[in-house]
């Protein structure tokens, strides 16, 4: 993370009101999202258009791991896993914003 880009939220509950982002697979709250969007993916734009916030995210993952440095982490790399994927819009999204956007590994 660049030193001007913010520190992503920590989740303020643990309960059933967290989602992951498709892409990135931060989790927070749906409040959180729709309060200050997605620090790793802007371009989505989750705190202008609430609407993204459900086109964006999931409630249906499984864990939390931390990862302080992605690109170093195996951890990062090895657990890509969740069960849906960004919609073609979305996706679109990415590739104008030349963001790579890795699909899912199935299980």
């Amino acid at each position: 993370m660049g030193s001007n880009a913010p520190a992503a939220q920590i989740p303020t509950s643990f309960g059933h009101e967290l989602r992951a982002c498709l892409r990135c697979r931060l989790v927070k709250t749906y409040d959180q999202f729709r309060e200050s969007g997605c620090e790793n993916c802007p371009f989505f734009k989750m705190d202008e258009d609430h609407e993204r916030v459900v086109d964006c995210t999931t409630p249906n993952f499984t864990g939390i791991i931390s990862v302080m440095d992605p690109s170093r982490s195996w951890a990062a790399r090895w657990l890509r896993i969740v069960s849906e994927e960004l919609s073609e819009d979305m996706q679109n999204i990415c590739e104008d914003e030349r963001i790579p956007y890795v699909r899912p590994k199935r299980i």
